[in-house]
């Protein structure tokens, strides 16, 4: 924490919390339903986006679901949303789930009923999902224990606490006592996910306030492909607007699988044969 570095991450964090405080009431409307509906014109692009898109068509439609932490709601993607649509991704959705949430498994039915609205509203069978801190648990319990593998081709989890976190000792809520490391919930949630369809990349920072230890938004199960990216200095709630973390975001959506097959395999509904 004594560095620079942390010193300039704090005050990022500072102001970015100041501003989403003020953001917040807006993000407790019911969030628009996608993108702009830009199809794929690209003047409205810049000629790298304009080349991705040319080359990454499919890739660059395929639905993006964001999916916010704890007490909160999806005003906190504000930027991230806005740098995803700007480097020429169509579909970009996000949706509120109760703070009121006592349990990780209610809200992972919850998003598993939206992401089946988003597939059957885009034709898309299979989607990309962004989540920030408890977000990033409710995606990983709906792909590893629901069958959401079969929707969700990559998760990116932004300081999820995967291996739960020491303040959840601090207050004595049901969904916090979840979030224990070592709780049976945890113990549930970690056990080996065979076969498990879904990448998961997680971003997690070295000085995140919120997940003790902060090693902790790292992910390592067995079953599932995983990468975990580490940050320096960057506090929890700016992991969704640095625009490194973005532009990694894009890129790795769009990046081919180990196997070498473009991520949107994520087929189009539309483009498989009858």
């Amino acid at each position: 924490m004594a560095t620079a570095q942390a010193a300039v991450g704090a005050a990022v964090e500072i102001v970015w919390a100041t501003t989403h405080l003020s953001l917040y009431p807006f993000g407790a409307r019911a969030p628009r339903r996608g993108g702009p509906r830009n199809g794929y014109r690209i003047e409205h692009l810049s000629p790298v986006q304009r080349g991705r898109l040319v080359t990454d068509v499919t890739e660059a439609g395929t639905p993006i679901l964001l999916l916010h932490g704890m007490a909160d709601n999806h005003s906190i993607f504000a930027l991230l949303r806005r740098g995803l649509l700007r480097r020429g991704f169509s579909r970009v959705f996000s949706m509120n789930y109760s703070v009121r949430t006592k349990d990780v498994r209610t809200a992972a039915v919850q998003l598993a009923e939206e992401i089946e609205t988003i597939a059957a509203e885009t034709g898309f069978e299979r989607i990309h999902v962004v989540a920030h801190s408890l977000g990033g648990v409710v995606a990983r319990y709906y792909v590893t224990r629901l069958g959401g593998d079969e929707r969700v081709h990559t998760l990116v989890t932004l300081g999820s606490p995967h291996g739960g976190t020491l303040l959840a000792h601090l207050v004595p809520a049901s969904l916090l006592r979840q979030l224990r490391p070592g709780s049976a919930f945890m113990q549930e949630l970690n056990q080996p996910a065979p076969e498990c369809r879904t990448r998961v990349i997680a971003f997690w920072s070295d000085t995140d306030e919120a997940v003790v230890p902060a090693v902790n938004a790292s992910l390592h199960q067995e079953g599932v492909h995983s990468t975990n990216i580490r940050l320096r200095g960057v506090g929890h709630l700016s992991l969704p607007i640095l625009p490194s973390v973005v532009h990694q975001i894009a890129t790795r959506l769009t990046q081919l699988d180990s196997e070498g097959a473009p991520t949107a395999s994520v087929t189009s509904i539309a483009d498989r044969p009858a």
